[in-house]
Formats: C-alpha cells, structure tokens, sequence
C-alpha cells in the first residue's frame, strides 16, 4: 500500500529570529521542496509561509511557528508532505514509489532479476540497486537503454541490461 504522506525533509537547526528554521531537503533539490504550500509535521498541517533555498538546505517558515523557541522545538523532526501534492514530471517517480518493484527481464517477463531495494542519486543518473535471489545485490544505471519500462501500479520494472552487467 502507499503512503499518503512521504518524508520530505528534515529540521536541523533553526535561522534567525522569526521561527524559520533550516531543512534539509530528502529530496532531488532544495528548489522542488520549496514548491509545496503545506506540510505535516507529527500529524499535523501546517501551512508554508515562506519557503526558500539557502546553499543545500531550505529556510522554511511555517504559519503558527512564530519564535525561535517555537522553531527550536521541532529541530530534529521530520517534514512530510501529502502525496496529492506532489507534481512530477511524465516518466518521474518517486524513490518510495520504486522500492519493493520486481524487476523482469524486458524481453521475457519470466525471466526475473529481483527486487529494488535502493537507489543511490550519482549526479549524472540515479543508480537502482537490485537484490537477486542469490541474495547479491547488483547495480543497474537508470537510464533508458537499461531501463525499458516502469509501473508501480503493477509493482514491476522491465529491464534490457547491457552486455555484462551482471558478470560476476
């Protein structure tokens, strides 16, 4: 089942004297988290006031949070943010949507390689780990001459892997 609600951030310290606090963005950029109106924090919604990017953090203002005492208290809380607001591109997932797929071999579906169990962001392309049945884990680059298809409705990746990759 998905979640309705995904971790999109961390608090870790607060910023001046307003009640903004700094946020480490879990997320590809500190831009796409500063797109977002409102965000849960231990269940609760709160409103952005302000939000923008500062370096490799996001200097977030929530609606209610108001001194830097008030700020201080949820250092070292986690942000989330609802599904239903998240706006990605065609061809775009998330990383929580990926994990647990089933990855099949493009050509014969028969052909099982494993299970997604992580990805790891590189800069040039994100790198999906795959864990065999051997218990090995492999890498595959996610780039379209590997990656043929994708659908975490249907809880599967095809696969067409380049000549090698899975040499051990």
């Amino acid at each position: 089942m998905r979640a309705e609600k995904l971790e999109i951030g961390k608090i870790v310290a607060i910023h001046a004297l307003k009640g903004e606090m700094r946020v480490q963005p879990w997320c590809d950029t500190p831009e796409f988290l500063c797109r977002f109106k409102r965000l849960f924090l231990d269940g609760e919604e709160y409103r952005v006031q302000s939000a923008r990017p500062h370096k490799n953090v996001v200097i977030l203002k929530l609606r209610g949070i108001e001194t830097p005492e008030a700020a201080q208290k949820l250092v070292n809380k986690i942000l989330f943010a609802a599904r239903e607001d998240f706006k990605l591109d065609k061809g775009t997932y998330l990383i929580a949507d990926l994990i647990g797929l089933k990855v099949v071999d493009a050509d014969d579906e028969s052909l099982v390689y494993g299970e997604l169990t992580d990805v790891s962001q590189t800069g040039a392309n994100d790198v999906y780990h795959i864990r065999f049945a051997d218990g090995k884990t492999r890498y595959i680059p996610a780039i379209p001459q590997v990656v043929r298809e994708t659908d975490p409705e249907a809880g599967i990746m095809k696969i067409k892997p380049l000549d090698g990759l899975f040499d051990d």
